[in-house]
């Protein structure tokens, strides 16, 4: 349990670990692809989907920010854990093989999907941060943070394990006998409905925070109105701080790429001959290691500045990914790891980096704008991804793996780029500061 002392005096602060934990600790990410293309999906619609699921972030995320920093941050997370719940009940009665009325199912789950995270993202950290006292709030914040991440480790671990059994029962029918033994049908939904219980969790979550700022007076139209200035001037405040935007636009090149491969890394697992059962047993090495990433990073943050510890993660992801295109059985697991745990190390940088320079009055809305610039870059990615599968497909190559092989190098040469970029625009910049921007 979380010791009640320090920044953990706080209630919204252990709630918000919890919160995030079962949030984002998801048991059917292990098998993400492999569930929807063995419901009867294609990989490329699966990653059509998952550009649908982008473009709702992008549609939603900023406006969402406002809304909580306007209408008040608990309704926004209330609202996105009553949608994890309602997603979850749809792909437990989403038809097998359904056809145009399954790819439909899906295609709601995933707008679904990405309306709860654009309700969720920037709300959670902003109704935990401005609970924490004024006096050491950024030492109090990095405490936190770390926290949540270990968490979310340590959730991850029993998620993943949890996960890759309940898919493939294999293990359990043969250890059992016929009468005891599970359908792989029944199986295949068990992931899903474990995820239906951590989106109820979630509501409790939600329901308990406290609101950390008293919402704006005025009715519907005012407020709407008084979030639309919120979000014009956060944005145009986002990308004319020349700090801010390079930390966006390095930290969106890394995250899309990574993000892409996490979603399709099942079928990496089944195209280097990994068994599906053992999915889930290295989803928990992963959260092992991601134990220690809030530490490194926090580290690495406080003796180099956010652009140099990005460059380490632009890095370190460009070995990994050439390391990925040639699919070594087996070996091809430890680039694949590497991939996950430089996007907890960035996800750390980049929000630690934007909660120093914004202020109270738009902190959800900025780390909102954070979250509309990554999605963005994912989706616009993931659709890019997909083009190139089809068009392999239509070559009769070996669509994946040759996808992967192009994706090394066109990381490598945008990163060169981003990098030379980003460097003297850093330079030029000057100190960033945060612009409280009123309604």
């Amino acid at each position: 349990m979380i010791d009640r002392s320090g920044p953990f005096a706080s209630r919204n602060s252990r709630l918000f670990v919890g919160f995030t934990t079962f949030y984002n600790a998801r048991a059917y990410y292990p098998v993400l692809a492999v569930f929807f293309t063995d419901l009867g999906l294609s990989i490329g619609q699966f990653v059509m989907l998952n550009a649908v699921w982008a473009a709702a972030i992008v549609l939603l995320e900023v406006p969402s920010g406002a809304l909580a920093d306007t209408l008040g941050r608990k309704r926004l997370l209330v609202f996105s854990a009553a949608l994890m719940v309602v997603e979850m009940a749809i792909l437990l009665v989403a038809p097998k093989d359904g056809g145009a009325w399954l790819f439909g199912l899906c295609l709601v789950n995933r707008f679904l999907s990405g309306m709860s995270e654009a309700a969720a993202s920037g709300a959670d950290e902003a109704i935990a941060y401005d609970a924490l006292p004024d006096e050491g709030r950024d030492g109090a914040w990095d405490e936190v943070l770390a926290t949540a991440m270990r968490w979310r480790s340590a959730g991850f671990l029993i998620s993943m394990t949890l996960g890759g059994l309940l898919y493939d029962p294999s293990w359990w029918n043969g250890l059992v006998p016929g009468a005891l033994e599970v359908p792989v049908e029944v199986a295949r939904r068990l992931p899903v409905a474990v995820v239906f219980l951590q989106g109820l969790v979630c509501l409790a979550f939600a329901l308990r925070f406290e609101e950390s700022i008293e919402p704006r007076v005025g009715g519907v139209g005012a407020r709407c109105a008084s979030a639309t200035r919120l979000v014009m001037r956060t944005a145009i405040m986002a990308v004319t701080t020349r700090r801010i935007a390079v930390v966006l636009a390095v930290g969106l090149l890394i995250d899309s790429v990574a993000r892409n491969f996490a979603t399709l890394v099942s079928e990496y697992y089944r195209l280097v001959g990994i068994p599906a059962w053992s999915f889930g047993l290295i989803g928990s090495l992963v959260a092992v290691g991601n134990w220690f990433v809030p530490g490194v990073a926090k580290r690495a943050n406080e003796r180099f500045s956010a652009l140099t510890v990005l460059l380490l993660g632009g890095a370190v992801s460009t070995v990994a990914l050439g390391m990925l295109a040639p699919a070594w059985p087996w070996v091809g697991l430890a680039p694949a790891m590497a991939m996950f745990l430089v996007m907890g190390f960035v996800g750390f940088t980049v929000s630690r980096f934007l909660h120093g320079v914004a202020e109270s009055s738009q902190r959800a809305t900025l780390l909102s704008v954070k979250g509309l610039v990554f999605n963005l870059g994912y989706g616009a990615y993931s659709f890019g991804f997909s083009l190139l599968l089809a068009g392999l497909n239509a070559r009769g190559d070996g669509s994946f793996q040759a996808a992967l092989g192009w994706q090394t190098w066109f990381f490598g040469g945008a990163f060169v780029l981003f990098a030379l970029g980003g460097r003297r625009l850093w330079r030029s910049g000057g100190k960033p500061r945060g612009s409280a921007v009123e309604g």
